[in-house]
């Protein structure tokens, strides 16, 4: 047996060959394939590294009983069911993958935009179920040229998000106050200095912020209220930036033309969520404005291997003396 371990909370099913072969002899990968962080003890006491996915925390009392860990690295972008404050009081490095979704979740925004904008869902319903051929089940469509996205967050996802609905001939505007001025020059973008003024002027507003203190319900009721009637929401990013029963009214009340999410506030959707029990109703009503995919967005067979090669081996460099490239929190790091 290696002498060290580094176990894998959640998600992924064994073989763990990729983390295998990028750890190689320095390390024994675990799969633990736990569902909740009250199930990872006793045997994560042990692990000197710890690979997380999205589908358990890492909280305050858990990260205190990893007496051996040196690095917690996050399977994806996000990093918000990690304890980052508690790990670097312990010396705990906390990373994560940045740049691996990249292209995917743009696309997947983009898809779902003309999913809706262009009445693809309609049509298809229409046609499967009412055996229906006519362009009149999606009236009416309007023209996405010279019509303005409105980008919440303009990092890697969302600026490769803005490029390709640009090139679809849509006028690009964007809300981030964390970029230094003349990001919009160089860009050649149409920049927003509050949200609210992105919501009034934007057609389509399409999420890609992190899930902070700061983001979260970023758009509940007040803030929805000021998005142009007949607009169309898409949201790859973090489910609770946007507070669902606010958005359920915006539906109902025509606020909103549709919205797409590739993220909602408690996964898997469930009829437990009206707006969730409704859409799933039957034809009508929500059915065909709300596009649902599983917190897919990042998934391509090129970009799971990528993610996993580069979590892995962001916990080969931390457990090998090194530095990490993509640690998340350094503010709150103490020495080990």
């Amino acid at each position: 047996m290696s002498k060290l371990q580094v176990y894998v909370t959640d998600f992924l099913k064994p073989p763990a060959d990729i983390e295998q072969r990028v750890l190689g002899k320095l390390a024994k990968v675990v799969v633990l394939g736990r569902q909740d962080e009250s199930e990872l003890f006793p045997e994560i006491r042990k692990a000197d590294g710890v690979l997380i996915w999205h589908e358990v925390r890492l909280g305050a009392k858990t990260i205190a009983r990893l007496d051996r860990c040196k690095v917690i690295a996050r399977c994806g972008v996000g990093f918000d069911n990690i304890d980052l404050k508690a790990a670097g009081a312990r010396g705990i490095r906390v990373c994560n993958v940045p740049d691996y979704g990249t292209n995917e979740v743009a696309d997947h925004a983009i898809a779902l935009m003309l999913t809706l904008t262009r009445g693809i869902a309609k049509y298809n319903e229409a046609v499967r179920d009412r055996g229906s051929w006519t362009w009149k089940d999606a009236q009416p469509l309007w023209r996405l040229t010279g019509r303005t996205i409105g980008i919440v967050g303009l990092g890697r996802i969302g600026a490769a998000t803005a490029r390709r609905a640009a090139a679809l001939g849509l006028r690009v505007l964007f809300y981030d106050p964390y970029l230094p001025d003349g990001v919009d020059k160089a860009h050649l973008y149409e920049r927003a200095w509050t949200l609210e003024d992105l919501l009034k002027r934007s057609d389509i507003v399409s999420l890609h912020t992190p899930l902070t203190e700061e983001t979260r319900h970023m758009l509940d009721a007040r803030t929805l209220r000021l998005m142009k009637r007949g607009c169309y929401l898409i949201n790859t990013a973090r489910g609770p930036i946007v507070e669902l029963r606010a958005l359920h009214r915006a539906l109902d009340d025509g606020r909103l033309a549709g919205a797409a999410l590739d993220v909602i506030e408690a996964e898997p959707a469930s009829d437990d969520e009206p707006l969730i029990r409704e859409w799933r109703s039957g034809p009508g009503g929500l059915r065909d404005r709300l596009i649902l995919t599983p917190h897919a967005a990042f998934y391509s067979e090129e970009a799971f291997v990528e993610m996993r090669e580069k979590a892995a081996m962001e916990v080969r460099r931390v457990l090998t003396g090194q530095t990490p490239r993509n640690c998340v929190n350094r503010e709150w790091l103490r020495s080990k």
